[in-house]
C-alpha cells in the first residue's frame, strides 16, 4: 500500500521512492484517476506513468502488466489480452487507434511525484463503464 504525502495540488501525488518496485508497476490514485507507475532502474528515464485503465480489456489492470522491450520500444503488456502499450507515448502497438494518456512523473530527492498533467500530445480518455 502506497503512503502518499500531502500535496498542495489535488491532481498530484507524492510518495517515497522505496514504495516503487524494480521493473514492475504500482497503482496510484490521483484525484479519482488510477495511474500505473513503472520503475525501470536500467533505463533513461527510469520512471513512467500512464493511465491504469485498459480500454481493450475494460479494467484497471495495467500496473499488473509485464514490462519489457518490444523492437526497441519500452512497453507494458496488458495482463488481460496481452496488447502492448508504449511506456513513453501510451500508444497501443497492436491497435493503431488506441492510445493511453501518459502523465508527468519525476523524482525529487527520494520522493516520486506524479501529476495528471499529460506528458504526451495525443491522448484519448476512456471512461470506466
Amino acid at each position: 500500500m502506497m503512503s502518499p504525502s500531502p500535496s498542495p495540488n489535488p491532481a498530484e501525488i507524492r510518495f517515497p521512492r522505496r514504495e516503487l518496485l524494480d521493473n514492475a508497476g504500482v497503482c496510484a490514485l490521483i484525484d479519482g484517476v488510477q495511474v500505473a507507475v513503472f520503475y525501470l532502474p536500467g533505463e533513461t528515464p527510469a520512471l513512467y506513468a500512464l493511465q491504469n485503465w485498459d480500454p481493450l480489456g475494460r479494467a484497471n489492470v495495467l500496473y499488473r502488466g509485464i514490462v519489457g522491450d518490444l523492437n526497441g520500444e519500452l512497453v507494458v503488456a496488458s495482463p488481460l489480452y496481452k496488447q502492448h502499450f508504449s511506456l513513453r507515448t501510451g500508444r497501443c502497438l497492436e491497435e493503431e487507434d488506441v492510445s493511453l494518456p501518459t502523465y508527468e512523473i519525476w523524482l525529487e530527492d527520494d520522493t516520486v511525484i506524479v501529476t495528471l498533467r499529460s506528458s504526451n500530445l495525443k491522448t484519448q480518455e476512456y471512461k470506466n463503464a
